[in-house]
């Protein structure tokens, strides 16, 4: 066999290697948080989700999510879930974001228990001003989620402004959270 016929297996091994070095790089480096939403600038969904049963903040029930709760201000929707690990990590910067006077933050509780998600919620503290039950994950469908946690960011107007998928951490957080909730804080 001549050296030529011999390099011939070569090719598909560089076929390979150029498509998953193309696919890397749309897919933001590898970087989940960076992929992209076809929702951005777009209305949030119709998105009618009932309270979670027995979810009380500052000793007052908590509402679940209708239309109304994108109306007229900045809102920051996290969808999360009991069960899933890297929503525990996360719930530090949720509290922060609570205290934030420039927004509202909802949630969207995932395929869950109401037993799990209320003692979740009891444990760490409630952040949300609303929580609605997505229990079939009928809503997160609509939102385009990947997976939990994500968090969205709604503008005054009731488009979806940014999508950040996977748990907010301090780098994104400082990076760009908080960046993307002032650029819309700033817009009437």
């Amino acid at each position: 066999m001549t050296a030529p016929r011999k390099a011939l297996w070569l090719i598909p091994l560089a076929l390979f290697l150029a498509l998953a070095g193309l696919f890397f790089y749309r897919l933001g480096g590898g970087d989940p948080s960076r992929i992209p939403s076809a929702l951005i600038g777009k209305p949030v969904p119709q998105t009618e989700l009932p309270p979670l049963e027995g979810l009380t903040r500052n000793e007052r029930p908590v509402p679940g999510i209708t239309a109304e709760t994108f109306r007229d201000s900045v809102t920051v929707v996290n969808v999360w879930a009991s069960w899933c690990v890297p929503c525990h990590d996360e719930i530090p910067f949720l509290a922060r974001l609570a205290q934030d006077s420039r927004i509202r933050l909802v949630g969207i509780n995932y395929k869950d228990q109401p037993d799990n998600a209320r003692r979740f919620l009891n444990r760490y503290g409630n952040p949300f001003a609303a929580t609605g039950t997505d229990e079939r994950g009928r809503a997160a469908i609509d939102w385009g989620v990947y997976g939990v946690p994500e968090t969205f960011l709604v503008g005054r107007n009731g488009r979806i402004a940014y999508k950040l998928v996977g748990p907010i951490t301090a780098e994104n957080f400082s990076r760009v959270l908080e960046p993307e909730i002032a650029k819309a804080a700033a817009k009437n």
